[in-house]
Parts: C-alpha cells; structure tokens; sequence
C-alpha cells in the first residue's frame, strides 16, 4: 500500500482544518492509497494520549466496523474522536451515560425502550403538525426579507419537532438552542466560553422535570413520548428519569444540530447548484432528502475502540487501539457513488452513510429526520424559492460535527406579498 500525500502532521481531527474547509482532498487521497491510515498524534493532543488513531475512509471498511459491534466498541473511549484537552476527562466520563456511547446488553436494552417512540407510525403522526410549523417558519422568514438562514430556518424546525415531542413549552425553545450550541460547540470560540459540561447538565436536570411530571400520570393511546418511555410497558420496561434525561441530551444534539445542518448545507448546495433547485421544485423528488443528508454529512465521524486484536480491510488494528469512522469519506466514496462530487436529488440507490453507518448504532431517529428535511424543503420551496446567498457560510470549529454557524441570504421573491 502507498504511503499517502499528506502534508506533515496532518491530523484528520483538528478543528482548526473545519473552521475553514472540509479535508475533501486529504480524504480522497486515503481512499485511493491507504484506506486504513495510523494517524499520529502528540501525547498532548486530542485528549486521549495514546498515540493518534486509525482513520478509515472506505464505505466498505466503515460498515465493517460498524456490523462487528462486539469487537469494535462505542464505550471504551467515546465515539467522539476528540477533545478539548482540558474538557477530555470530563466530557468522555459524562457521555458514559448516554445510549450511544454504550455497548450491548445495556445499549439494546435502552434502544428496545426508546425505539417506541420512533416507529413509523410514531412518526408520521407528527407530519401534519410539522408540516404546519415549516410553512410558518418560512413565511415568517420571508416577511423578515432577509437574514441568517441558520438561526431563522434551519434550526427551527428540527428544534420544535424535538420541543414538541417532548411537550416543552414554547417559552423554552430558546434554552433548548443554547444549551445544544453549548455542548457541540466547545471547540469553537463562539461558544467556548460556555461549560458544555453545564449545559448538558441543565438540559438533563430540565428533562428529569419532565420525566417526573410523567411518570404517575396515566396513559393513552396519545400519549406523548415523555410518558411513552417513562412508562412501563408490557415487559416492565421504561426509562428512569436519569436515563431519560440522557436520552434527550443524545436527542438535541444528534437530533437538533445534525438535522439543521443538513437544511443548511442541503440549501447551500441548491443556491450552487441551481438546476437541482429547479428540478425538485418541479418535481419534489422523495429521493431529495437522503442526498442532501449524504451531500451535507452532518457528522464528519464517530470513533470506535478495539476490544482485540483484529483487522481491518488487512490491516492489523491492536486491541485499545482507536479506529476514526470518517462518514464524510464513506459518502464519497466512488467505488460506491456514480460521481460523488455531483449533486444529484434523482440519485437512486443512495446508500449513504449519513445515518451513522449500519449496525446496532444505526440512527434510531431516521425516519423523523428525513421527513423534517422533506418538510423544510418543500415548504422553502412553496414560499421562498428564489432565496440567495449574500455572506459566505462561518463554519463551525469542530472535526465532528460538520456544522455551518451563521449563513446570510436573501429571502425575497415567493409569495413575500401574502405573507
């Protein structure tokens, strides 16, 4: 295998590089030549002083990973793939209780819970009333004229599909978008200097009062999901309140910060690529929602750890040692993707990994996110469509989450005048 064309010291996970840019080139460059790279880093760090990582950037090796949960595992130093160095210890011992960074049986045991509240059904149950909320968003957008799409569109919609589910009063909804700006943003110095470890808290503490009110209250067939997994069910099995207080930790950020930024960077490509925004118009293909998750990746990766020795497309991964799942890869990935790098709202099949890979991780909330991105595109569609672009995006310092901060656009044209 060829030794890649790095620049010296190059690390896949500094924040510093997706501040400015995404790695498009350095990616391609281990797909082609070292697939499975060891990247080295200082004691000092990342946060977890053991030397640097594997960085896997094949679709292929990144189901792989993601199938062999038993070997690979979610807990034994986080999925997140790097740290603040001064946060690292308390970050990784907090995050321990969440779903997501946790391994069979107690991952399966709470997923069993917490899927019940996003079957299909579930789900589409929500439609009518989402559908209500993007419409009012983006008229209100377009009576504004003009603005920061982030803060007026797209976090708007994924953040009251969470409030409402969790039956948060509007007066809240505001907490709920700070605290997740915390906790996913402690890398950035917009928000640094807020404790994300605080904001988890207070976010959790605010979920717990929820899950209290919840618990003696009796059920119905409509019951919210606070009370659907709070609540025993059958098989004696619920969320305690600690547990739910997670939950909805893990749900406003893996739920809130991903979504919104697939509408954002899903509007950002439309604005560059004008002939798709007029083909969806036309035709408002459902194959729309899943490009726009796979073109924006809204997490670059996630990490897994060795549990043995074991291999990797054959390479030898030694037991402890980290493996860096680069989903931003895997998405382009031209052994997988007929012209990866078009932006293609017609593409079929998409297998993207947007979703976290396959496996017992698979994200539980898919289905609620593609059809928020289905809502909010559709709607932009019906009431501003002739939105552009008047600043450059401000990207936000992280190597995990690909998130846009601040974008502002125009919003004139539609029906602005019956608004």
């Amino acid at each position: 295998m060829a030794a890649p064309n790095l620049p010296p010291g190059f690390d896949f996970t500094d924040p510093d590089i997706y501040a400015h840019r995404l790695p498009v080139a350095e990616l391609a460059e281990l797909r082609a030549t070292a697939p499975v790279w060891w990247n080295e880093q200082a004691p000092d760090q990342g946060g977890f002083g053991d030397g640097g990582y594997w960085a896997v950037t094949k679709h292929r090796d990144i189901r792989d990973v993601s199938l062999r949960s038993d070997v690979f595992s979610s807990a034994a130093k986080s999925i997140v793939p790097r740290y603040r160095e001064d946060l690292a210890a308390g970050q990784i011992e907090a995050g321990r209780a969440s779903m997501i960074m946790m391994d069979d049986p107690e991952h399966n045991r709470l997923r069993k819970v917490v899927s019940r509240a996003f079957t299909p059904r579930a789900v589409e149950r929500l439609r009518a009333d989402l559908a209500e909320r993007a419409r009012r968003i983006v008229t209100e957008a377009a009576a504004a004229g003009s603005g920061d799409f982030v803060r007026q569109v797209a976090c708007e919609l994924p953040l009251q599909a969470i409030a409402g589910l969790l039956g948060v009063p509007q007066e809240d909804y505001l907490k709920l978008f700070d605290w997740t700006n915390n906790m996913i943003g402690s890398d950035d110095p917009e928000f640094a200097d807020n404790d994300s470890l605080t904001s988890a808290g207070e976010l959790m503490w605010y979920a717990m009062q929820l899950a209290a009110q919840k618990q003696g209250a009796p059920g119905s067939k409509d019951q919210d999901i606070v009370t659907t997994l709070v609540q025993a069910d059958a098989e004696g099995q619920c969320l305690s309140e600690a547990e739910f207080g997670m939950f909805v930790v893990t749900l406003a950020v893996a739920g809130n910060e991903t979504t919104r930024n697939s509408i954002t960077q899903g509007m950002m490509a439309f604005t560059d690529h004008p002939d798709q925004w007029e083909l969806f118009r036309a035709r408002r293909p459902k194959t729309a929602a899943d490009e726009i998750i796979r073109w924006a990746t809204p997490i670059t990766a996630f990490q897994r750890t060795a549990l043995a020795d074991t291999e990797i497309g054959g390479v030898r991964i030694g037991r402890g040692q980290r493996v860096v799942l680069f989903y931003r890869s895997a998405n382009f990935d031209e052994e997988v993707f007929d012209d990866p790098y078009a932006f293609d709202v017609l593409r079929s099949p998409n297998p993207h990994l947007g979703f976290g890979g396959t496996g017992a991780h698979y994200c539980i909330g898919a289905n609620l996110a593609r059809m928020t991105v289905d809502l909010m595109f559709n709607a932009i569609a019906d009431h501003i469509p002739d939105l552009t672009s008047v600043g450059d995006p401000e990207r936000l310092r992280s190597s995990f989450i690909n998130g846009i901060k601040h974008w502002q656009v125009d919003y004139r044209g539609g029906d602005r005048a019956t608004v």
